[in-house]
Order: structure tokens, then sequence, then C-alpha cells
């Protein structure tokens, strides 16, 4: 019977997605925590709305600007309307939405569905429906939505994200939902008809075992994401100085292939060359924006040698592939076997490097992606020739 009910469960999952005409592909932007948590103020949004236009991460698809917890502070007694901070954010929101989108990006904001936020700013549990309709006057494209303070709520997790869901469609404002409640109750199983976007996982930190744990538990769901509804093992560290930039790129490509959120949370405003070329890199972005929208997963783990390939499918009939050493100080030989991509032992591939931009050649029956780095990657196309 267990199993019975897991089957239908996703077969509805594949069928029903949240209809509100967004997240056909991932989401792509910026958002404040990573890298400032509550120090947050209306002019470090500005600016870095600005930063991501003059490094061209807007026009590499980074467009929304997205604030974190700590931009409210409390609640108008008469109205209920919430009240943002007034010493990080005296000229308001919709002031600053107004600015986001002059400058030709979107704008999101955060809230909670407890009473708290879980830095302790007001929540939206039972202000719904005034919640959603202030962020509508304001023109607000993004929600984030956290689930802290709210054991006590006596309702479940389902019937308090439901209920945010409801209240944003009734506004008649497209707001993109993004649900963070940290895979608590295995979301991706059954949040496709509530939000945009799920967590899988805890917060990520700056850190190489953070961000492979957080990859590893996403994997597990890879079947459940589709368009208009995509797991998320949270926001890029890119940036931010914790890891090497071979890991950095390691983070970018697992993120990529998995159909991921790419949410930068560095300061975009003080990037390295080398980060802002992982960031931009426009063929790693056009895997994880891929129209077709299904998630790229584990084929193949070598446990001896602790390597792994990844890959899932593209629009075209390619196949997106990431040859991963997940090893420490060890340099290794990653054999990619064209049977485990779905074709035959005869099937002739072409082979092109992602990150070099560099088309490596036509290969039967499997590729051998050489000196790979510790904790590096080869990310590539596979494009089907014959079988």
């Amino acid at each position: 019977m267990l199993f019975f009910t897991f089957v239908i469960l996703i077969l509805f999952n594949s069928i029903y997605s949240l209809n509100n005409g967004l997240g056909k592909t991932p989401q792509m932007g910026w958002n404040s925590w990573n890298h400032f948590g509550c120090s947050i103020n209306e002019e470090i949004i500005r600016s870095t709305t600005d930063a991501l236009i003059s490094t061209g991460l807007a026009q590499a698809g980074y467009t929304y600007v997205n604030i974190d917890d700590c931009w409210a502070s409390s609640r108008d007694p008469t109205t209920n309307f919430i009240i943002p901070d007034p010493i990080g954010f005296p000229s308001g929101i919709a002031s600053l939405a107004d600015y986001v989108h002059s400058r030709g990006l979107l704008f999101g904001l955060y809230s909670d569905a407890g009473y708290k936020t879980c830095a302790g700013r007001p929540g939206s549990f039972g202000y719904e429906e005034i919640d959603a309709q202030v962020y509508a006057q304001w023109k607000v494209d993004y929600l984030k939505y956290d689930n802290c303070n709210s054991l006590l709520t006596k309702k479940t997790i389902k019937e308090r994200y439901e209920s945010m869901r409801d209240a944003l469609n009734r506004t008649g404002r497209p707001i993109f939902y993004s649900a963070c409640e940290w895979g608590v109750m295995l979301p991706a199983l059954w949040f496709r008809t509530i939000a945009n976007s799920w967590r899988t996982t805890m917060d990520i930190s700056d850190h190489w075992y953070s961000m492979l744990l957080n990859i590893d538990i996403n994997d597990l769901f890879a079947d459940f994401a589709a368009p208009h509804g995509f797991n998320d093992p949270d926001m890029l560290e890119i940036g931010n100085g914790g890891m090497t930039l071979n890991e950095y790129r390691t983070h970018m490509s697992l993120w990529s292939i998995a159909k991921a959120p790419l949410l930068i949370g560095c300061d975009v405003r003080n990037l390295s060359k080398e980060s802002l070329e992982i960031l931009t890199n426009s063929e790693i972005i056009d895997i994880n924006q891929d129209s077709l929208g299904i998630q790229g997963k584990k084929i193949r783990i070598d446990l001896t040698h602790d390597t792994e390939v990844w890959a899932g499918p593209l629009a075209d009939g390619s196949k997106a592939v990431v040859a991963f050493n997940r090893a420490n100080n060890i340099t290794q030989t990653i054999v990619v076997l064209f049977t485990d991509l779905g074709w035959q032992l005869t099937s002739r591939v072409k082979v092109r490097d992602l990150w070099l931009h560099k088309d490596l050649g036509e290969f039967q029956g499997n590729y051998t992606a050489y000196n790979i780095e510790s904790h590096g990657v080869q990310m590539l196309k596979m494009t089907l020739i014959t079988l």
C-alpha cells in the first residue's frame, strides 16, 4: 500500500505544478544573506543592483535582487501592515523596488511562515493576506518564505505554505514563490503544487563539505524537479572566499547540472575577475537554464577512487555530463560510458568542454576525462552523432 501511494505521488508530481506562470527554468539572481546577513540597508541593495549591471551579471541572467531576513522591524498596531526597518530602509521598500525595476531587474523580499523570522523580525503567520497585498503594492516579484518560529502555530507545514501561496495568487501579481522549509518534511515529494522552488537542505556555508552535503541530499530528489518547480540546495557561495577557485567551479557545475537556483551569495560590488568568470560562463548557465528542465543526477559512483559521473538530458537531445573527482589530494582519470547515458557501445558522440569552450572531438563507446584535479570537474556537453 505504501509503495502504491508513493508511485501515485510521483505521477501526480510529474503532472501538476504551481500555476502562476513563473519558474519555467530555475531562478537566477542575487540574495543578501550569505555575505551580509542582517547587516543590510537600502544603499547596499542599490549599489548591488548597479553592480549586477556593470559586471555583466544581469546580462548573463542574474535578474532577481533579493533582500533576505532583517529588512522588517514591526507591524503597524492599527493596520497590521508590516513596517520596514527605519534605519536600514528609510526610503521604504516600494521606493527600493522602483529603483531595482528602473534598472531593468526584478525585486525580491523575505518572510517567514511562523510568528517571527529566523532573526526575530515579524513573521507572516496569520497575516498572509495582508502581507501578500502589501508586497503586491510594493511591486515585489519574488518571495522567499522561511520556516522559523512556527512550532506553536498548530498548523501543518503544508497548510502554512499553502496559505501564503493562495494569498500571493489572489493579489493578481505574479510573484515567484521560493519555499525555504529546509527539507524537513521532504518537500520535494509534495511541494509541486505549492511553490516554484523548495529547499531540500539546511543552510549552506562557504566550505567544501557543506556544499557537498547539500548537493548530495538534493540529488536524492532529482526525479521530482520539473519546469515551474525546482529543488533548491541553497544559494551559491562563489566569491565569498571559503573555497578554492577549483572548488567553486565544481560548485557552479553541480548546481547547474542539478537545475538548482543560481542565486549569488557574495558581495558582487567587490568580485574578483576569476569569480566573475565562473559565474558568467554562458555555456554552464545554458545547462542550468535549458528549457527541458530535467534535473541531472549521479549516474555512476566509484567508491574506490571517490569519483562520480553526473548527467542529465537537454532539450536538443544532447546530454550534460560532469566528471567529478571528489577525492582529496589526488589527480584522477574518469571514464564516461556512453551506455550509462542511454546510448550504445557503438555510438559515436561529439564532446565539448564547457569550461574551456572547446570541442574535444568525436568518441566511440566512451569518453575518458584525464587529469581531473582533486575536488575538480570536467563539465561536458555530449551530442550523439550515430548509434
